[in-house]
């Protein structure tokens, strides 16, 4: 039998700042959702779900310390350092 087993993952304060702080300046309001990690208990499987940003009805892929964005799921991705110019440019 699979026992799965999953743990929230908590959105940091300086990942949450640096969001904010880029909404801020591109007026609009983001919305939050933490990721998880999903294991198979007694197994080496495990998924980690990223952090869900949504601003605009678009979801921004993030996961902790990775300074690449994915755009409503993994076929496309941002750097971070272009997040505020894709958010005003949609």
């Amino acid at each position: 039998m699979l026992n799965i087993e999953t743990k929230e993952l908590i959105i940091s304060d300086k990942l949450k700042k640096k969001v904010d702080m880029i909404c801020k300046f591109a007026c609009v309001k983001p919305t939050y959702h933490n990721g998880n990690v999903i294991n198979i208990v007694n197994s080496n499987i495990a998924y980690v779900k990223p952090h869900v940003i949504t601003i605009n009805n678009i979801n921004y892929l993030m996961f902790e310390e990775c300074d690449d964005i994915y755009i409503n799921g993994f076929s496309k991705k941002i750097q971070f350092k272009d997040f505020e110019q894709f958010i005003k440019s949609n």
